[in-house]
């Protein structure tokens, strides 16, 4: 099956990251352009997350693919910001994340990227959808980096609210995914 445009969008996506990562990673006083262009790169995917999410539904789109690469190019994007822009704390900036708020967004997805592959190999499926817990998280965390990047001084209220949406929406997840396992246990048996 040839790849849909939607699933061309998110790969688009993931494609933009080493750009991201390049610009946040060598933005300094002498070159504070690259500060403005990862902003640009970063609201392009989150831009695009939207877009393709909506072509998908509209278009009657959705595809086993999108449904792996969409998710997998958010993580891949917002954990890329959150590392990027911890390893930048300190050199110009004023307001840097804190190492306990990096740990604690990181582990979460890492946590569910590993919980949807036991999904996968245990059920031979993945067919999570995202709930509003998760896509709360995300929307707070997006805004953290966005605060980040433009050095937003109301910032680290966002990284206490996108903290409890990250916890919440973990526990969630892990739920479903064990209710998941356990259902597929109970149906084989």
């Amino acid at each position: 099956m040839p790849l849909t445009f939607a699933n061309k969008v998110t790969i688009g996506r993931i494609l933009l990251v080493p750009f991201f990562i390049a610009t946040v990673l060598y933005f300094s006083p002498e070159r504070p352009y690259l500060r403005w262009l990862a902003l640009v790169f970063f609201l392009t995917a989150v831009i695009s997350d939207v877009i393709d999410g909506y072509i998908a539904r509209v278009h009657h789109q959705k595809t086993r693919a999108g449904a792996i690469l969409d998710p997998l190019a958010d993580k891949i994007l917002l954990i890329s910001a959150f590392i990027c822009l911890y390893i930048r704390r300190g050199n110009w900036e004023e307001i840097v994340f804190p190492l306990w708020f990096v740990v604690a967004i990181i582990s979460r997805d890492i946590i569910l990227i590993l919980g949807a592959m036991i999904i996968q190999l245990v059920t031979g499926k993945l067919e999570m959808e995202a709930n509003r817990w998760g896509k709360t998280t995300a929307f707070l965390q997006i805004v953290c980096v966005l605060g980040m990047l433009l050095q937003w001084s109301f910032t680290r209220i966002f990284w206490y609210a996108a903290l409890v949406a990250t916890v919440i929406s973990g526990v969630i997840y892990i739920k479903e995914g064990i209710k998941l396992i356990n259902e597929h246990g109970s149906s084989s048996q």
